[in-house]
């Protein structure tokens, strides 16, 4: 059963509201509907500018979570979709539980603004970010029909569609803890025409064999809630991606690559993230590349406690490869 960001008092969404939420994106496609998510910020200042205004498109009611009127959707849609759980009564309008972005050529539903339950599925501009490092990444990839694809922490999905798209020989695996995350990436999959399996499990312990290529874009903020999607534990938020590394390198196959798009905690000049991940690639016999994507985000956080001794926070990206 999936569980998303539900109200005190509210029910589930259904695991049978797969075909409804395919259906959705397909109506979407044909109304060329398009929505660049913007980062929390920035979501919160454009509402707070409308905020004394109702959904006037299919873009407020899908992409920024606006309050909207019955007229404004085709009635047998709407009914579907209130059947469905995923339309609900807030006041006197009506709220999308849901939010749909677009990435490219296909739309990614993820959980509705603001993102604060404990199972919520996040899609923002590090889905952007990730996704171009995946295309630069696999520009060469493995082409036999036998190379496996493991997404860890898939989320919405993002990773495992924008590599099978990139790879369209190789065997696509998603996982996830989160069971709303896998519902809703299994509903993105088929909704950009990718086959995968869908495991939900918090490590590769489960599958089998080796891998040719590993991706993992793992929360990177200290969060004093613990949401899975945006906590990345010890080390100022770098824990989960030194887990998801020791977990996908030791895995590779020969030539194969760990694909890393995370963040890391600056202090004093030094980025330990970066010595832990060098560390196990040597360990390993890899080779590490290392870069900074951004070398300043997420700056407000400098004032929490658990980024006290912090001088910044740089996204970075983080290829580990091992020898043919």
């Amino acid at each position: 059963m999936l569980v998303m960001d539900k109200p005190s008092g509210e029910r589930p969404l259904l695991d049978d509201a797969a075909p409804l939420l395919t259906d959705l994106l397909r109506n979407l496609k044909m109304r060329n509907y398009h929505f660049i998510t913007p980062t929390p910020a920035t979501h919160a200042r454009v509402l707070a500018r409308r905020r004394h205004e109702r959904a006037r498109s299919l873009r407020d009611i899908f992409g920024w979570s606006m309050r909207f009127a019955p007229s404004l959707l085709d009635p047998g849609l709407l009914c579907a979709l209130e059947q469905a759980g995923l339309i609900v009564q807030e006041g006197d309008a009506l709220i999308s539980r849901v939010r749909v972005s677009s990435l490219g050529d296909d739309l990614f539903l993820h959980s509705a603004y603001p993102t604060s339950g404990q199972d919520a599925v996040f899609f923002g501009p590090d889905s952007y970010r990730f996704a171009r490092l995946i295309e630069e990444e696999l520009a060469r990839c493995p082409q036999r029909r036998s190379a496996r694809l493991v997404d860890i922490g898939t989320g919405a999905g993002v990773g495992g569609i924008v590599a099978a798209k990139a790879c369209p020989f190789a065997n696509i695996i998603l996982t996830d803890i989160n069971p709303a995350a896998l519902h809703l990436a299994r509903v993105n999959a088929a909704g950009a025409g990718v086959e995968a399996s869908f495991h939900q499990a918090g490590d590769l312990a489960a599958l089998d064999g080796a891998f040719d290529v590993a991706l993992a874009n793992p929360p990177y903020i200290v969060d004093g809630e613990g949401r899975a999607y945006r906590d990345g534990g010890g080390m100022h938020g770098g824990a989960v991606s030194i887990d998801m590394a020791g977990q996908a390198v030791p895995r590779l196959a020969p030539g194969g690559r760990f694909i890393l798009y995370t963040g890391s905690a600056i202090v004093d000049g030094r980025d330990a993230l970066r010595e832990r991940l060098a560390d196990l690639a040597h360990r390993q016999d890899c080779t590490l590349r290392y870069s900074e994507i951004d070398p300043d985000v997420f700056g407000e956080e400098l004032e929490t406690p658990a980024y006290e001794h912090v001088e910044r926070i740089a996204l970075v990206a983080a290829i580990i490869v091992r020898g043919a």
